[in-house]
């Protein structure tokens, strides 16, 4: 299993490389390209070993990866307004230190594996397919939908409306439904494995894959609720918007994150 870890990880870090060129690709772009790598590489490592649950799953990540990393990179490109507020919010990393850099790269690839990790050892403990890689499967696909939908329906509420907030659609149930679609899209890849983990060194890297992933969307929806309280806090209809619509889990009354601030965001 030694082996096999090196190689992912040496895939991930391949893939989300990017980053050097702009720090934050590490976690964007590169995050995406990274999960669909690792989707590719387990199927052909494991290839005698596919059945159909796991070569769908293998394609969910090659599919969400895509996706995201295609969207985000489209933004990056076509969004100048995206840019302006991203510049004022997040560096390029141009004056970080090396060792820094470093640091955020190995981090990132190490988490991405982790995430992937539940069909690595579905394949590398030769479980095939069952009740649970079938549950998971759905609600990835689920996820996939949802964070699909919320960023489409963002776009063309933006496109009407590019100075107001986005409370339309999927935005009615939950101020941050991508981020929503991203934790049903792993809640999944985990579920699909529960009953098949061998030991402590496996249960530890899923666990860190869930953890980690589930922080950084509550990170990112603080970041977020940050900036919008700042752009539209002086609108009464956003602020009662806030006060009533959960930030990212439907009908479970967490309304703000803004001042935790152990979540780094």
């Amino acid at each position: 299993m030694g082996i096999q870890f090196l190689i992912l990880l040496i895939i991930a870090l391949a893939a989300c490389c990017m980053g050097f060129k702009k720090y934050v690709w590490f976690i964007s772009i590169g995050y995406g390209a990274a999960i669909a790598a690792l989707g590719v590489v387990l199927m052909i490592m494991f290839h005698q070993r596919l059945t159909t649950g796991t070569v769908v799953m293998g394609i969910l990540f090659l599919i969400y990866g895509c996706r995201l990393g295609g969207y985000l990179a489209v933004r990056e490109i076509r969004s100048a307004s995206y840019n302006t507020t991203m510049k004022n919010e997040i560096k390029d990393g141009s004056t970080m230190p090396m060792v820094a850099k470093i640091s955020i790269w190995v981090v990132a690839a190490l988490l991405y594996l982790c995430q992937t990790s539940p069909l690595w050892f579905r394949l590398y403990n030769d479980k095939g397919t069952d009740a649970f890689l079938v549950t998971g499967v759905i609600i990835m696909i689920l996820g996939i939908v949802v964070e699909s939908a919320a960023d489409l329906q963002k776009n063309r509420a933006k496109k009407k409306n590019p100075g107001r907030f986005v409370d339309t659609g999927l935005f009615r149930l939950v101020r941050c439904p991508n981020y929503l679609g991203e934790l049903l899209l792993w809640t999944g890849v985990f579920i699909s494995g529960v009953n098949i983990y061998s030991g402590g060194v496996q249960w530890i890297l899923v666990l860190c894959g869930f953890g980690g992933i589930i922080y950084v969307m509550f990170s990112g929806a603080r970041r977020l609720e940050i900036r919008q309280n700042k752009n539209y806090g002086h609108d009464p209809v956003y602020r009662k918007y806030v006060k009533t619509t959960p930030i990212m889990i439907p009908f479970v009354p967490i309304y703000s994150v803004a001042r935790i601030k152990w979540l780094v965001g």
